[in-house]
């Protein structure tokens, strides 16, 4: 399993999850559930991912650090300003809300729970492994800091 730690960019993740979230839709018809308003709530989460994404991708540019999710070793330093005093990985964060209101957009329960598969691929083949080269390089200050935010929300 260790293959797939860091190969994989999370946008080629996103997109294959957003391709199963249709291939759900178009051919798991029984799977479909009624939610009102999805065509709104998938403009809301447009939006939200826009802002929450580009948000971490602005403070990984100010401090001058890589933005590059498969070599976290190229990292300058710990950023802890801005959005990531709320959240360790907006990045992703907007990435899963995004799906999150494509998968209501479709109203389908198989793309709805393409969101938990998307999250645990995420934890268990990125985050955790930046995680790990992250405390390698920056010791105590990133521990700190994963002390006082969390992964997600």
């Amino acid at each position: 399993m260790k293959a797939l730690e860091l190969k994989i960019p999370p946008v080629a993740v996103f997109i294959v999850v957003v391709l199963l979230m249709h291939l759900a839709h178009t051919f798991a018809a029984g799977a479909h559930i009624a939610v009102p308003f999805s065509l709104g709530i998938l403009f809301v989460s447009i939006a939200i991912s826009g802002v929450v994404g580009i948000s971490g991708i602005v403070a990984f540019r100010q401090a001058k650090t890589t933005v590059n999710p498969v070599k976290p070793e190229e990292a300058s330093s710990v950023v802890d300003s801005g959005i990531y005093r709320y959240t360790r990985n907006p990045m992703y964060l907007g990435l899963l809300v995004l799906l999150i209101g494509l998968s209501i957009y479709y109203q389908n329960l198989l793309s709805v729970a393409l969101n938990i598969v998307f999250v645990m691929y995420m934890n268990r083949f990125q985050i955790e492994p930046e995680e790990a080269v992250l405390e390698k390089k920056f010791g105590e200050e990133y521990l700190d800091y994963k002390q006082s935010v969390r992964r997600w929300i």
